[in-house]
Order: C-alpha cells, then structure tokens, then sequence
C-alpha cells in the first residue's frame, strides 16, 4: 500500500505521511476552505482505506457544504456510512440531520438530532436545530421542549431565543415571544432579522412608537442598513419609496436564501400553485413550446409548474443566493442575476410567458413592471402574477412587515394603461403569517394579438 500523498496545491511535506497525518492535512485544507485539495485528499486516503469512518464523514460534509446538487446524495451516503461505522461521534449525527433536513428529508432528519441529543443531552446546537425542524413540522409543544431545554443549559443562547420567539410568535403568544426577541437583541445587539421581526411584530400590534424604536435603534448600530431605513419608512409613513430599493431586496433574500424554501413550507405558500394553475387555465393542455420567463425566480419553486409548458425557461432574480438555490434544484434553461424591470427592457419581445410569484409585492408602483412585463411580451403572450390584497379603492400602501399591498383596482387600471387585454384578478390566499391568511390577487393579463392591437 503506497503512502498517501498531498493533493495538487497543498504544502509538500518534507518525509512521507502516515495516513492520520495525510488526513489531519486534509481536514486542514477543509477549514481553509480550499475545498479541491481536500476533496482530492480524501478520496485518495478513501482509496487506501475505504471503511475509514472519518474520511467518510469529513468528505461528505465537504460535499455538503459545496452545495452541489450532483454531489447532495453522495454527501449523504457517506456520512450515514460514518455514523453505521462509528455511532458513537454525537456530532456526527448533528451533521447528518443538517444535511437530510437541506435534502427535505425531515423525518430522518428528526432522527439524527435525536441520536446526537440521546449521545450529547447537554449540544444545544442539536437541540436548536431540533427546535426549528420540528417548529416546521407543526409539532410544536415537542419544538418548544428542545428550546426550553437548550435555553436550559445556556440561557445566554441569542439564536435560541429568537427561534423559540419565531414559534411563540407563530401561536400568538406575542408578550412572551417579544420578551425572547428582545433578550436576543440584548445578546446580539447587532441582528438584522431579530430586529426586523420584533419591529414587525410591534408594528402589527399597534405599536408604532416602539417599532419606530427598534428600527431607529438598529439605524444607529448600522446607518447604512437599508433594511431598516425601508421598515423605518413603513412604520412611520416618512419617505416612504416607490419600491424597494435593488440593495434591500438583494440583501433580505440573500440572507433567507438558504433556509428560503424551509420558511416558506411552515407558511404553506401558494403563490407557485396559484400561478402554475393560472398558466394551465389560459395556456390549455401542457406543451414545451412556449418562451417563459421567471421574473423574481427566487429559489425556483415555480418551475415544476412552469416546465411542462416551457420550452425556455428562464428565472430572472436580484439575489446571487437565491439564484444558486435555483440552480441546485434545477428545471431552468438559464438563471440571470438581474433588476427585473431593467432584464425586460433589455429583452423586448422576447418572451410568450412572464410570471411573477410575490416579487411585484416589492413594488409599490407598478407601472414601470408592468410595462416594461408588456413590451417583453410577444403578440398574444400572457402575464400572470400575485401580490398581496389591500382595499379596493386604495393604489398600494407599503405595510410594516415591509412588502406592498395593493388594490384590485389600482392593479386592472395600471394594467389596462400598460395596453393589457383580457385582465383578470382573483382572490387568493398567498400563505399564513401569524396563524393569519395573507389575502391577495392572482393576476392574469394578455397583450394583445398581432391582429387585434390595443387602444
């Protein structure tokens, strides 16, 4: 058996390794995020020893962490091959449940943070994560055990104390989930979500002076967060925008981008459903055959729904992090990182199909989407799109948890300017916040066939 040797770019060693040293070489090369030389490390020490349960398991947590979709269930099967060989490492289970829980295997996910809380009762990482898996799964009092368990141990946990706000807040026990956001806040004074979700959650129980209180706070921590200046701007009805600026919508979903899909699953979100049923109302029985463009494509949830009838289908989004969740789960022909009005612009006709599924909820303004959506389009070609609902003879308000509502009214007049025909808005329920349905319009417009131009 030859000795193992260092990968292309890793430090020549001066006398041959021993495998334990050719592997803590490895692993160094891991925490230096020089991914390609460990990977190659590991593989070949795999070669020389393949039942070595360590290399198994630090490979496959390299692949994990790389996020390639290809590599998702390798990653997989060589950390469940290192736990079989050695179920002794508690952490190694924390890894492997965080691994099936991106993977959405949630039940074998649960199971993995049990073996490593049954090995290790006192990893507060495993039972936080524990916490918001079973958080997700609506199986909230054995959620609400794993966080008062961990907060238990180490009371001084910031990221416990938010998510166990975040499922308080969820059964409306609002004065004790603003007590855990703010303990967190206290912790980490400089926290973007925590913040925003506390001035939020004032915000829509009639607590305007202390939201306001939050996000000017959060302002003198971070002058330059547009995040909170925008919160700011909802709360208190100051220089409010037209539409969210590029830098806030870029910075909220890259931040969410990982744990966008997960969220979304414990809100039941529709609005992927809503417009790929719409799309099959106006387009009739599915054939790849259509120019679709995904405009606001986020994670890529509506391309199951849209392929069927897409020949081209490309998602158009402002966020690199939700763009390469997109990518990971695939069905798009092409991903753009891109302001959406501006990509449309700059592609006139050349599109059978826009959807847009709760992005133009970012805009309070819809002119220039909508008519910048109508010139993308070829004679004949339909947009179908949701935002969320508000009276039916007010325009667009922008509400405290920072996305805009809309009027039925506002959104068929502005439409109708844009040159839309056949226009249509129905009332739909987009997700649940708070135990509450979030009321919106599912929209759907058609420009005009060649023949039959607008007025």
């Amino acid at each position: 058996m030859s000795p193992p040797t260092p990968p292309a770019g890793a430090p020549a060693p001066s006398v041959e390794m021993s495998f334990d040293e050719a592997l803590r070489m490895a692993m160094s090369l891991h925490r230096e995020m020089r991914l390609d030389g460990a990977e190659a490390l590991y593989r070949r020490l795999l070669q020389l020893v393949p039942e070595d349960a360590n290399t198994r398991h630090f490979l496959g947590m390299l692949l994990y962490q790389r996020g390639r979709p290809a590599e998702r269930d390798e990653a997989i099967g060589l950390m469940t091959a290192s736990v079989q060989a050695d179920p002794t490492v508690a952490a190694w289970h924390n890894n492997l449940g965080n691994a099936l829980l991106e993977g959405h295997e949630h039940e074998a996910a649960a199971l993995a943070y049990q073996r490593c809380i049954d090995l290790d009762p006192r990893n507060v990482e495993a039972l936080n994560n524990q916490g918001c898996l079973l958080r997700g799964l609506g199986r909230l009092a054995e959620a609400e055990a794993s966080f008062l368990a961990a907060l238990a141990i180490n009371p001084d946990l910031h990221n416990v104390h938010a998510n166990y706000a975040m499922l308080l807040a969820g059964v409306k026990r609002v004065p004790e989930a603003q007590q855990h956001y703010l303990r967190s806040l206290e912790l980490q004074p400089i926290n973007p979500v925590v913040s925003k979700l506390l001035g939020v959650m004032y915000a829509q129980t009639g607590q305007l002076d202390k939201a306001a209180e939050i996000f000017r706070t959060w302002i003198e921590k971070e002058p330059d967060s547009v995040q909170a200046h925008h919160h700011l701007a909802a709360v208190t009805g100051q220089a409010v925008p037209e539409r969210a600026a590029d830098a806030y919508v870029t910075d909220v979903f890259d931040h969410f981008a990982t744990s966008f899909d997960e969220r979304l699953t414990m809100l039941g979100y529709q609005a992927p459903r809503l417009v790929g049923e719409a799309l099959a109302q106006r387009l009739g029985p599915a054939a790849a055959t259509r120019d679709i463009v995904d405009a606001g494509a986020g994670t890529g949830l509506c391309a199951p729904w849209l392929l069927p009838y897409a020949r081209q289908l490309v998602g158009v989004d402002l966020s690199p992090g939700m763009l390469h969740q997109a990518g990971r789960r695939g069905g798009y022909h092409a991903l753009e990182c891109a302001e959406l009005v501006a990509w449309l612009q700059a592609h006139p006709g050349s599109a059978d199909v826009v959807v847009s599924a709760d992005t133009l909820c970012y805009f309070g303004v819809l002119d220039g989407a909508l008519t910048a959506s109508f010139g993308a389009l070829r004679p004949g070609g339909w947009l179908i799109f949701t935002v969320e609902s508000l009276g039916e003879d007010d325009a667009h308000r922008l509400q405290p948890h920072g996305r805009y509502s809309h009027g039925r009214a506002y959104v068929l007049r502005t439409l109708a300017q844009a040159g839309f025909v056949d226009l249509a808005a129905q009332p739909v329920e987009l997700r649940k916040e708070g135990g509450k349905a979030v009321q919106g319009w599912l929209v759907s417009a058609q420009r005009p066939a060649a023949d039959h131009p607008a007025p």
